[in-house]
């Protein structure tokens, strides 16, 4: 057994802007400007599956981190600038891109 199948993807649930509750597997962190993003993607049918689908729709959020009763705690925050949004997709894409060939 390798070490990568020990590995669970890291999965949320979420709220989506409907009020529906979704759930998501986060592939990636990442900087840009000094403030850490997180690339997440509607979880797989088999959530206990490390693969990553040929297609996914994924979105990028702000990740801001705070401590809470003496644990560390992260909060997602939708990017609400159009044109960084964009910016963060085209280094989301690239990121998983070369994921992908590793």
């Amino acid at each position: 057994m390798s070490e990568n199948e020990n590995l669970q993807p890291d999965l949320l649930e979420m709220t989506d802007e409907d009020g529906n509750t979704i759930l998501v597997q986060v592939l990636d962190y990442f900087f840009y400007n000094g403030q850490e993003y997180a690339i997440l993607a509607d979880a797989p049918d088999d959530a206990n599956t490390a693969e990553v689908p040929d297609q996914v729709d994924c979105y990028v959020v702000k990740v801001n981190t705070f401590t809470e009763d003496g644990e560390e705690m992260e909060e997602f925050v939708p990017i609400e600038d159009e044109k960084l949004e964009a910016k963060l997709m085209e280094i989301a894409s690239t990121r998983l891109d070369e994921d992908e060939e590793v």
